[in-house]
């Protein structure tokens, strides 16, 4: 293809292979246009204000990440101790029935031997020529339960409380003796060792009378004597271990 210049001197402007892009022009452009501060304000906290929304969806996010996961800990913690609970509770209801028992029991045992030990201190402290003719309880037998007595009984009020604390200090077991003897020294002595016992307190006599005894028709002395009975301290008691034979 042939071309022909019918413009002498003049010259066809070639293109710059690469094209520059002048940034500065442009913000000073931009500038030049925005010169309302309002407008700034404006776009400044929009700016801003989509910034903390973004930082605080990212913090609760974060936040219910991890209670997420403390949730699931939690959950499986709990399903993991759920039967250790259940066995420990059941573990407790059966050391607390255990123990009940056994206070009941040591209330039982505790006042089953207390004319045992009292016919064996007469027994010792009796006197030459004196014998028992009778002897019986002359206090009330008491009606305290021996759940009461052991503390065991299920929750009552104050006033049947101190009902039944005064009930129980009213129980004192009292007796009365009635015996004879030939020789009134002996009886002197009989009382004293009484006395002496640690499971008897406030010997007293009550009255004396000559009786006629047969078939020797024979002169004594009958006497009477009121006593308590005092439990004494462990250290006065000795327990024997029972051993059975079997053959």
């Amino acid at each position: 293809m042939i071309e022909i210049n019918l413009l002498p001197g003049a010259r066809k402007q070639r293109r710059s292979p690469t094209a520059t892009v002048d940034f500065r022009a442009i913000l000073g452009d931009i500038g030049s246009r925005i010169r309302d501060p309002w407008l700034i304000s404006a776009t400044v906290g929009v700016v801003l204000g989509l910034g903390s929304v973004g930082f605080m969806y990212w913090r609760t996010s974060a936040k219910e990440s991890a209670l997420i996961v403390e949730q699931q800990k939690a959950v499986q913690d709990s399903t993991r101790y759920a039967s250790v609970i259940k066995d420990r509770s059941v573990a407790e209801a059966q050391r607390d029935s255990v123990t009940r028992q056994i206070a009941i029991i040591r209330s039982i045992d505790g006042a089953r031997f207390v004319w045992p030990h009292v016919l064996d201190e007469v027994n010792k402290a009796l006197t030459p020529y004196t014998w028992i003719r009778s002897m019986v309880q002359t206090s009330a037998v008491p009606a305290v339960s021996p759940e009461v007595e052991a503390g065991v009984g299920g929750v009552k009020s104050k006033a049947a409380a101190q009902a039944e604390a005064e009930e129980a200090a009213a129980s004192v077991i009292t007796i009365r003796m009635i015996g004879q003897t030939v020789d009134i020294q002996s009886l002197t002595r009989f009382i004293r060792q009484l006395e002496d016992s640690p499971w008897l307190e406030n010997v007293n006599l009550t009255g004396t009378a000559d009786v006629i005894v047969q078939p020797a028709n024979k002169e004594v002395k009958e006497f009477t004597l009121d006593m308590k009975i005092h439990r004494p301290d462990s250290t006065f008691l000795r327990r024997v271990p029972l051993t059975v034979g079997v053959r």
